[in-house]
């Protein structure tokens, strides 16, 4: 930390930092993917676009610019060596004073990197997963504002999962305070109905995923026509099709809702057109039309500086090789 690489176990901060007393922190999910030109971040600028603007909702101003925080992630990618990998920049607020009021604390800025595998489990991708609806709704519009990804927001994110899991589901489906269906706990949410995609409106209480916006993107490309429509909860049970998108989940097909079948059980034909057309993308098998790849260069007059980047403890999940890029002293 504080301009140098610092190993998982030897991470620090204060613990009157007000991050860890009122869950004050932004932060992103992104992932950089091995292709035939080398390592590339997928939709980096359109991330931490999404972090700004958390922090906009939070008055969380950041003391450095999107593009120094853009060339910190390459630089922490490219001294880890690493081809593919999870990226989580986080601004959180530090140690000030401990009451509620946020405004005397300072915003600090850290980087993570490690490599993470399919996030619901590999064979998800063709078998899909089993879900059942959470009893737990997503947030109430004019509470915590959906629209940022916070970490406080997370806490609402934890119940759903836990509650899925502990009645032996993978992942769960939150219904917002309307009763209609929300998203899951880290994902949103897409459904087939007679040859159309449907996916919740924001006004359902769900964040505006990178991943969702591509799928509809991608849809539009192969002429499935996509509505952003409320859903009730039985739309789930007599969809054709149902499937989580996500940076962790990418496009991860539920094969049962509350125990019930959804179609034919497994990967429908539109996730898999969709799940063709994203992995062709992100690995570098088809065009990227849209500038979505931020290639990772090579090598770095920052890499050298920095030298050969120490091997780190294990981090989450068992992955070894994590490290965090604190920018606190190299931005400032």
């Amino acid at each position: 930390m504080n301009g140098t690489l610092v190993p998982w176990d030897e991470a620090r901060i204060h613990v009157g930092a007000h991050v860890i007393h009122y869950g004050s922190a932004v932060f992103e999910g992104i992932r950089c993917y091995t292709t035939p030109e080398g390592p590339a971040i997928f939709r980096l600028d359109a991330h931490m676009e999404r972090l700004f603007n958390s922090a906009k909702v939070y008055w969380m101003e950041l003391p450095w610019s999107l593009e120094q925080l853009n060339e910190a992630i390459l630089e922490t990618i490219q001294v880890n060596r690493l081809q593919s990998c999870y990226i989580r920049p986080v601004a959180y607020r530090g140690f000030g004073q401990l009451g509620v009021n946020p405004l005397d604390c300072p915003v600090e800025v850290a980087i993570l990197v490690w490599e993470w595998g399919k996030y619901l489990g590999a064979e998800a991708l063709e078998q899909g997963v089993d879900v059942c609806v959470s009893s737990w709704n997503r947030l109430a519009p004019n509470t915590l504002p959906a629209m940022a990804k916070t970490a406080a927001n997370y806490m609402n994110s934890q119940l759903i999962k836990v509650d899925a899991v502990k009645g032996g589901f993978v992942e769960g489906i939150a219904l917002d305070t309307q009763g209609f269906v929300s998203e899951g706990s880290g994902e949103n949410l897409f459904i087939v109905s007679k040859g159309r995609l449907i996916t919740p409106p924001l006004v359902s209480s769900v964040l505006p995923g990178i991943t969702r916006d591509t799928v509809i993107t991608l849809a539009g490309r192969l002429g499935i026509p996509v509505d952003e429509k409320a859903l009730p909860r039985e739309a789930l049970y007599i969809a054709d099709e149902v499937f989580f998108t996500g940076t962790a989940a990418e496009i991860t097909p539920i094969r049962t809702v509350d125990r019930r079948t959804v179609g034919a059980g497994r990967r429908g034909p539109v996730a898999e057109a969709l799940q063709k057309a994203f992995f062709d993308l992100i690995e570098g098998r088809s065009e990227d039309e849209h500038g979505w790849l931020t290639p990772v260069p090579t090598t770095s007059a920052v890499a050298e500086a920095l030298g050969e980047a120490r091997p780190g403890p294990r981090g989450p999940g068992g992955d070894s090789g994590m490290h965090i890029y604190d920018l606190l002293k190299m931005a400032s």
